[in-house]
């Protein structure tokens, strides 16, 4: 059993022991915190909402009930995705809110992710003050009569789609022309919901559902990479469909799959979007340090600045601010476009991608053509209690010093010759080291992994 604290949220795993998991125990705990804070910036009411995953119903309970206790109201958006649950925060004018999902972990996983006012990931600041009055337990719990309100809104998604029509940069009509088939992998998720009414209101005709009932019952491991998809990518292959769309469960992931029933590259697709969104509006883009170099690519040939970021959404977001950023995101498949709001979002996403798509006139695999190829090899660690990982990272720093080095989150090395990279981090939501390489070929970038896996084995060190 695992129950992660850290800044931006509480994440674990349901059963156990309370302290070891994330137990009912736990929840109430974390939600007092939360709300704590939120009444102590001035909160009166906070957001919540869901993805459909089994534990959901009975986290969101707790959280909700919780929230009453302080005398907070409480809106509650049900089964949502976190990028709607984001969009709702300030629409509403409320304190805060909690997104109720473990994003792309298994079944057997549940998080509370935190938002500040704006509808935005907390500060590693903020999210360090929640934990400290967790562990205090330094609540205070409202008199009878001053109990919180409950309400349910059941009509953001509606809401999120029409704001993402309204932009500018979406080509409704193009879309509409462009007659596209599309295959939708939700993993019986929220997505479900959410994407194919996405595309019915682009003016998309044939879409064919796979695993969209939100059940909460996963059919293959949730996060959208190209060993867990392959069922999406033999119906597109075979039924002769133009595209297909993979959401994680909480829809603020987004993969791809081209008409020969190949990955788009779950990398590419922000690479994509911002290349249309640059060809629209001249400006800079921002990912984390893991994401492709074909982002810096795309945007030193629109004449843009790029800026890698550490990990982890709020640093993305605080990067796009600093420097002014037209579309940024991150590797995984997550798009911020500030233009609606700052978070990740798969359906402003999907929907930027088939406005790109459509006005191209390419089949999709023509258009992964048009863009720098690289490969990323994604590995990792497992951790133990005897592993200093910080020794470990400062001792590859050392070896690899006559390279270009950054150590704003862990240790990136550039072998700018090369044009190839590695990142080596410990996880924020895993008791493991990530450990990410990328180079211009599969071949290569496996290579570089090894090396330095190899590397880092002989160097752990055991107090």
């Amino acid at each position: 059993m695992t129950l992660i604290k850290s800044i931006s949220g509480i994440r674990g795993t349901i059963g156990g022991k309370p302290g070891e998991a994330l137990t009912p125990v736990d929840v109430v705990k974390f939600a007092s915190a939360f709300g704590t804070w939120a009444k102590m910036r001035g909160a009166k009411k906070i957001i919540i909402g869901r993805d459909a995953r089994i534990s959901g119903e009975m986290v969101s309970n707790l959280v909700s009930n919780t929230l009453l206790g302080l005398g907070l109201n409480v809106v509650d958006l049900g089964l949502s995705t976190t990028p709607t649950v984001e969009i709702a925060v300030p629409i509403e004018k409320a304190g805060g809110g909690i997104i109720l999902t473990a994003s792309h972990n298994p079944i057997q996983w549940n998080a509370l992710k935190l938002l500040n006012e704006k509808g935005e990931f907390i500060s590693a600041e903020d999210g360090a003050e929640v934990l400290r009055l967790a562990q205090r337990e330094d609540f205070n719990f409202a008199p009878v009569e001053k109990l919180g309100g409950y309400s349910k809104a059941d009509h953001y998604i509606k809401k999120h789609i029409e704001l993402i029509k309204k932009s500018k940069w979406v080509d409704v009509k193009s879309i509409q022309n462009a007659k596209f088939k599309i295959v939708v992998d939700a993993v019986n998720s929220t997505g479900g919901i959410a994407v194919p009414l996405l595309l019915k209101e682009l003016g998309v005709k044939t879409i064919k559902k796979m695993y969209c009932e939100p059940t909460g019952k996963f059919p293959h491991n949730p996060e959208p990479l190209p060993e867990n998809i392959k069922a999406i990518c033999k119906e597109v292959k075979k039924g002769k469909f133009d595209l297909g769309i993979v959401v994680d469960p909480d829809v603020d992931r987004l993969a791809l799959v081209q008409e020969d029933g190949k990955p788009f590259g779950e990398e590419y697709t922000l690479v994509a979007v911002a290349d249309y969104v640059l060809s629209k509006q001249k400006g800079n883009t921002v990912s984390n340090l893991s994401s492709t170099r074909a982002l810096r690519d795309v945007t030193e040939k629109s004449n843009g600045k790029y800026l890698a970021a550490a990990v982890g959404e709020v640093n993305v977001v605080n990067a796009m601010k600093a420097t002014k950023a037209i579309i940024g995101g991150e590797g995984n498949g997550g798009v911020i476009f500030p233009e609606l709001h700052y978070g990740r979002d798969a359906l402003m996403g999907i929907a930027l991608f088939l406005s790109h798509l459509a006005k191209k006139k390419m089949k999709a695999s023509e258009l992964r053509k048009t863009y720098p190829d690289y490969f990323i090899s994604k590995n990792k660690i497992e951790l133990t209690p005897e592993i200093d990982v910080d020794a470990v990272l400062e001792k590859m720093k050392i070896k690899y010093q006559n390279e270009n080095i950054n150590t704003i989150d862990g240790v990136k090395i550039d072998f700018e010759k090369e044009k190839e990279w590695i990142h080596l981090r410990k996880s924020n939501t895993e008791p493991i080291i990530r450990i990410y390489a990328e180079s211009q070929t599969e071949k290569k970038a496996n290579e570089l992994a090894q090396r330095i896996i190899n590397d880092i084995k002989s160097l752990l060190v055991v107090d």
